[in-house]
């Protein structure tokens, strides 16, 4: 009994004399400085743009910034499949050109001409989706379609190579925006995710005029050689990915930034700069970035802290046409004024779920690669709890503008909880 209460006693002195994780002050932001804008792989468009400024042309950009990869003509006259509304529950499909057709058919008929619509509308009319389950409810204007239950659509339009007549613009809105589209055609395919349901919209063009000439990479104003490095690239990445279907999007491509920005018409009829654009890509008609005869993924981004990243280092994939070079570009204050340098601010509940913890206490800063971006940063919760994410990890999670950051008035951590293992994931790498 003694000794039972004397180690109750001992018990009771410990937990008094060793305050507890839970005493820290939990910050209600952190605060980080740094430069450069994107993940820093492989085309610095800054950089290309203060290489064309001085004179370089758009092959000695992109064998600056890719290792060992070759300039040659490519057949880019395939279709591609480019989302343009993911995971969508509502959408809505019209035209203002007057004269103007727009067809729905139920199924994907691809480039088969001897289908018969389910509806027709004219540019006083309008088809809406609307899904509430596995099958869309679609109207043409104030009409009720009947779809059957067919839950795949494809819409074709006048003017373009699927249907005869005036030519004309379609406009998408979906989730607050709007968008017009010139060519191709238009795909709406039901996608179970998970227990619900949700729309996939994608727009099947021609790769070498149509998706390009829509690509919204680079402002159309800047130099010449510059347009056609990124013309270039985005055609090298868009052939990497060509004919790699994915099921989750019913798309070849993305058209947001997972991939390419793709805005349709609007990159070309941009006033006074949507030609320049139009005739960078067909002043490099089929030229592509290759290694060992096949396209590249070819990354690109916006400007750098100094240096560019390795894939390998940013998403621990490695790319052997991806090096860590300097890009003295990025960090002209005249060119790019917003992010030589950059400061934020962010939540503690954002930075929290970054590390999927319940909560921050600290942040540390545990290594840095060859071209400056953090390599390893770590978080340590109230409870001692410690994860540890990769700098490129933690800036696509938290949305700061790159992995070239410091930390600014970080205090140091709690020590973990003695006896954590692994599996508790007290000490873990994300």
């Amino acid at each position: 009994m003694r000794m039972f209460k004397l180690s109750t006693i001992c018990v009771l002195l410990i937990a008094v004399l060793i305050p507890t994780a839970h005493a820290t002050d939990i910050p209600t932001q952190f605060t980080f400085k740094g430069s450069g804008y994107g993940h820093g792989v492989g085309l610095s468009q800054m950089g290309a743009k203060s290489m064309a400024i001085l004179g370089k042309s758009s092959s000695e950009i992109l064998q600056y910034y890719y290792k060992d990869v070759a300039i040659e003509t490519k057949d880019d006259s395939k279709i591609l499949r480019v989302n343009i509304g993911h995971s969508l529950t509502q959408a809505k499909i019209s035209t203002a050109t007057k004269g103007a057709q727009i067809q729905l058919f139920a199924g994907d008929i691809a480039d088969q001409s001897d289908q018969t619509p389910i509806s027709t509308i004219d540019s006083k009319s309008f088809f809406n989706f609307e899904l509430n389950s596995s099958s869309p409810k679609i109207m043409a204007g104030k009409t009720l379609v009947d779809a059957g239950a067919s839950q795949v659509f494809t819409i074709r339009w006048s003017g373009t190579r699927y249907l005869q007549g005036i030519d004309s613009l379609v406009s998408v809105a979906q989730s607050g925006s709007t968008q017009k589209y010139k060519y191709g055609q238009i795909q709406v395919k039901v996608i179970r995710v998970g227990k619900s349901f949700r729309l996939e919209l994608t727009n099947s063009v021609r790769l070498a005029d149509e998706y390009l000439w829509g690509v919204s990479e680079m402002p159309s104003y800047w130099p010449i050689a510059a347009l056609e490095a990124q013309a270039i690239a985005s055609r090298s990445y868009a052939l990497s990915k060509a004919g790699i279907y994915r099921a989750a999007c019913d798309c070849d491509l993305y058209g947001q930034n997972t991939d390419q920005v793709f805005i349709g018409f609007a990159k070309e009829s941009e006033k006074k700069y949507g030609q320049y654009w139009k005739n960078a890509v067909t002043d490099t008609a089929g030229l592509t970035l290759t290694q060992f005869g096949l396209p590249i993924t070819a990354y690109f981004f916006s400007s750098s802290g100094g240096k560019t990243e390795t894939a390998l280092n940013a998403w621990g994939s490695a790319r052997t046409y991806t090096q860590t070079v300097e890009d003295s570009g990025s960090l002209d204050m005249t060119l790019n004024p917003n992010y030589v340098s950059w400061q934020r601010i962010i939540p503690q509940n954002i930075v929290a779920s970054a590390f999927l913890l319940s909560d921050v206490v600290s942040l540390e800063i545990l290594g840095r690669n060859e071209s400056g971006t953090v390599s390893r940063i770590r978080a340590t919760s109230s409870a001692g709890l410690q994860i540890t994410l990769k700098g490129e990890a933690f800036r696509s999670r938290t949305k700061i503008p790159s992995a070239w950051f410091d930390l600014i008035g970080v205090q140091y951590g709690v020590k973990p909880t003695p006896g954590a293992s692994a599996t508790n994931c007290f000490k873990c790498t994300i």
